[in-house]
């Protein structure tokens, strides 16, 4: 099948999701539009930059600060806040493998440490490295939809 072909199919299954999640936590139906893109124009972006090379942490960073780019955009258009566009357009970049990865082989080290511990050590650093990707991926995308606020927002002194 042709790449493209792939590509936005990907996206779009992304922008499904992202609205599927929008439409859980009743985000106004006039929203919606700017949802699935968000979702799917984040993921597709992901899936570029880890096809170009990019590690899966820093494919999630740069995705995510162009979500939460294209939420600040669509909530000023739309005079919407911004966390009905950015939290449903990152649903699609959360790591639920690398997490389940990661749960899999706690449990598996449960059962191993007794029988062997070559087998456990490897578990063990297949384990960690599971957990490490997991919790850089969470941040990446919390940074990652705070990006427009920290660059371009002028807070008052709280004094």
């Amino acid at each position: 099948m042709n790449t493209a072909v792939l590509f936005f199919e990907d996206a779009l299954w992304s922008a499904v999701a992202a609205v599927g999640f929008a439409v859980l936590f009743n985000v106004p139906q006039r929203a919606l539009p700017g949802c699935a893109l968000a979702g799917g124009l984040g993921h597709a972006i992901r899936t570029l930059c880890v096809q170009a090379g990019l590690s899966l942490e820093l494919a999630t960073l740069a995705a995510a600060t162009a979500v939460g780019f294209i939420a600040e955009l669509l909530a000023k258009r739309l005079s919407t806040p911004r966390i009905v566009f950015a939290v449903p357009g990152v649903i699609p970049l959360v790591p639920g493998v690398l997490a389940y990865q990661t749960l899999l082989g706690m449990f598996e080290l449960v059962g191993l440490i007794d029988l062997n511990h070559v087998a456990a050590a490897d578990e063990l650093v297949a384990t960690a490295v599971s957990g490490i990707k997991t919790g850089l991926v969470l941040v990446a995308i919390a940074l990652g939809i705070i990006a427009p606020n920290l660059l371009f927002r002028r807070h008052k002194p709280v004094v």
